[in-house]
């Protein structure tokens, strides 16, 4: 494995814990990591929104789906940022961090029709298996087995809140 021969700043070189993968891999794995988490946060808070915002004669039925999807996705932050901070990466820091980092599009819409909701997020959970997929790839080049392995993981239980969020739009 290849190791870069610039030396770390101070403040870098105290967040840095031990790995065999390199300072490529690490770096590398662990910007991927951060942002993939500020998708992660963005599609946590576009879900609340929706599940806040949902009205109509599904209302109960959408309203639990969207509160049991958004707990689903928020249980993978801190999962993704200790990944990162393991590699000896940094993570995020701040909204306007997520805000220069993310993919997703927010919504700030006043009104949404249910319908509506249900698609973009699926469309955007869809986006998400996207990502997840390109830094497995990275991982697998970089030999990072068990970044790969949590990633198996959360692309099956995006792939899931897609399935459900397809269903739930059916005729």
């Amino acid at each position: 494995m290849a190791t870069s021969t610039k030396k770390p700043s101070a403040a870098s070189a105290a967040l840095t814990t031990p790995t065999d993968l390199g300072n490529d891999a690490r770096k590398q794995v662990a910007e991927g990591l951060t942002r993939l988490l500020a998708d992660v946060f963005s599609l946590f808070v576009k879900t609340k929104n929706f599940h806040w915002h949902v009205s109509g004669p599904h209302f109960r039925d959408y309203h639990l789906l969207l509160d049991d999807q958004a707990q689903f996705v928020y249980d993978m932050i801190d999962p993704i940022a200790e990944r990162a901070r393991k590699l000896g990466g940094t993570t995020l820091r701040s909204v306007g961090q997520i805000s220069t980092l993310k993919r997703l599009a927010d919504n700030d819409a006043d009104f949404v029709p249910p319908i509506d909701m249900l698609n973009e997020l699926r469309t955007d959970n869809e986006s998400l298996v996207k990502y997840m997929r390109e830094l497995h790839e990275l991982c697998d080049d970089k030999e990072d087995v068990a970044t790969a392995s949590l990633i198996e993981n959360w692309i099956d239980q995006t792939e899931e809140r897609v399935w459900f969020l397809f269903e739930a739009t059916r005729s």
